[in-house]
């Protein structure tokens, strides 16, 4: 079975995305008392994990679309995750903050082209017409 490789992209952004909620909500369950490094190691791997899959999905999906995405979608799902399971409450302000965050990543999907990516060993310098 052969995937196209915006799907895998996509695939591959998805994940990106969840290891980064994961890795940045583990921040909150290290305990205040520990100072040692041990505690920190889920965190550091996962957002390792979450930056490899982003640079994996920037093959094929342009950097600046991927990096939106994965950070206004993490930043939406953080915050989620903070008010579900670890009772935080929003303010005002800050649900109007979230709400335009999505809106945002809404319309930058939207306006996603789906070109093929340029090999860079086939590409040719344009000359400077300065």
């Amino acid at each position: 079975m052969s995937f196209s490789p915006l799907l895998l992209a996509r695939l591959f952004l998805t994940g990106a995305i969840l290891t980064e909620v994961a890795g940045t909500s583990a921040m909150a369950l290290i305990p205040e008392s520990e100072t040692g490094w041990l505690h920190h190691l889920p965190m550091w791997l996962l957002i390792a994990l979450s930056y490899l899959l982003l640079a994996k999905a920037a093959k094929t999906i342009s950097i600046g679309i991927a990096f939106a995405l994965w950070e206004g979608l993490g930043i939406a799902l953080i915050t989620a995750v903070s008010v579900l399971f670890l009772g935080y409450e929003l303010s005002v302000q800050e649900w109007i903050g979230l709400a335009l965050a999505i809106v945002g990543i809404v319309m930058v999907t939207l306006g996603e082209t789906h070109a093929e990516p340029v090999d860079a060993t086939t590409a040719k310098e344009l000359p400077c017409t300065r």
